[in-house]
């Protein structure tokens, strides 16, 4: 049943801000050398852009055949992802790990959002019971740990990646009470829901972003549902 009649799809005319960057062309798969960057941005303005409104490249081109994405001015047809100021009365986060999905509480139980998530994995599982919400980073750097371990990483020293949404915890990192475990985005998208994690709870860009500015220091966090699973692929 419809509950809203705004239009789903809005025009966007692309600004000067959307295609003048700076751009990370190249992007290196290891994570070590990831660390010689001085950013980690979006590669294109058409990567950019598919952040902004929610979707995928490849659902934006075909929202927008023959149009090209590099030039001010130029109007495309986007999703409306408005939705007017954050929900009050957030009382907790609960992490389904079962259902691969973060949802926000008010203090009936009501959901007030719902978002899909990467958790954990059979070799690496998230967090059970209980933690609260230290703080929120936006634009965080990422440091690497070499007691990690993590496969494809080929040193044993400790480094950083600089900020970006394409660094391993993309846009926004979510600090919980138990040590090295947070929500955060992802440079990966698509891949949201369908692998799997170095332990944390892992959201699109976007979705970190929306909770992010709903919690605050004291935001309760429960861990539900633990169950066993074939992991895919991890990332942090």
């Amino acid at each position: 049943m419809a509950t809203s009649t705004d239009p789903v799809l809005v025009t966007y005319e692309v600004t000067r801000k959307d295609v003048r960057g700076p751009f990370t062309r190249r992007i290196p798969a290891r994570m070590d050398r990831m660390a010689r960057l001085r950013r980690l941005g979006n590669r294109t303005a058409a990567e950019r852009l598919a952040e902004r409104f929610h979707i995928s490249e490849q659902l934006l081109r075909m929202l927008n055949p023959g149009i090209g994405f590099r030039k001010a001015g130029t109007t495309l047809v986007v999703p409306d992802i408005g939705r007017g100021d954050p929900p009050a009365g957030v009382a907790r986060i609960e992490v389904d790990k079962g259902a691969r999905l973060v949802r926000v509480l008010d203090p009936s139980g009501k959901w007030l959002a719902v978002y899909p998530a990467s958790i954990g994995s059979d070799e690496n599982p998230a967090p059970s019971g209980t933690a609260e919400v230290k703080r929120v980073v936006r634009n965080p750097t990422y440091h690497y740990d070499p007691d990690f371990a993590f496969k494809g990483v080929k040193t044993k020293r400790p480094f950083t990646i600089a900020a970006g949404p394409n660094n391993p915890v993309g846009s926004v990192w979510i600090d919980l009470s138990i040590e090295s475990y947070g929500i955060h985005g992802t440079p990966e998208p698509g891949k949201i829901g369908t692998t799997f994690s170095h332990g944390c709870i892992r959201l699109t860009n976007w979705d970190a972003e929306d909770l992010g500015s709903m919690v605050q220091p004291g935001t309760k966090v429960e861990f539900k549902n633990e169950t066993a699973h074939t992991v895919d692929e991890l990332a942090p």
